[in-house]
């Protein structure tokens, strides 16, 4: 099992791999802090066609108790699960939030 980092009220953000796109905890330990999110789980990262040049997070698909997110920068992706009682909308808001402080 990783190590689990304990966010100051709200989630947790699981650390279990050793490789993450550049960012993306601080990001998930910030995203972790809002009210409804349970845990937030770094998983698979792969290598895409496509660049994106400045780091993105979306919202892609529902899951049981949350959603898949995609976090993309430069040539990589990685998938990222929440589980929250937050809707799609308000996740997207919270995210938009965090990049854009």
């Amino acid at each position: 099992m990783g190590k689990k980092h304990k966010a100051s009220s709200g989630g947790r953000v699981v650390i279990s791999h050793s490789t993450y796109l550049p960012n993306l905890i601080e990001i998930l330990e910030k995203l972790a802090q809002y009210p409804n999110i349970q845990t937030i789980t770094p998983a698979v990262i792969s290598r895409v066609k496509s660049n994106t040049p400045k780091f993105r997070l979306k919202v892609s698909v529902p899951i049981t108790g949350g959603y898949k997110l995609i976090a993309r920068h430069r040539k990589s992706a990685q998938e990222v699960f929440v589980v929250t009682a937050m809707s799609k909308d308000e996740l997207e808001s919270a995210i938009a939030q965090i990049l854009a402080s």
